[in-house]
């Protein structure tokens, strides 16, 4: 799996929320280094932790896979 394309999806979508990398820890309560460590491709989030990005990015899940093998 191409972990780094999922990790540049979320921060597209983070940027197009015009959302900080620490807003974005704040809403689904992860720390600010767990969100720099997905958006680079070094953390994948579990199921729950990327259902609540999607969802307070306001898209589908699946956007967040596009390019993800």
């Amino acid at each position: 799996m191409n972990i780094k394309a999922l990790g540049l999806n979320i921060k597209a979508e983070r940027n197009r929320k015009d959302l900080s990398q620490a807003e974005l820890a704040e809403k689904v309560d992860l720390s600010t280094t767990s969100i720099t460590a997905i958006e680079k491709g070094r953390q994948i989030p579990n199921a729950i932790n990327l259902y609540l990005i999607a969802k307070v990015l306001e898209v589908d899940i699946n956007e967040l896979f596009k390019g993800v093998d």
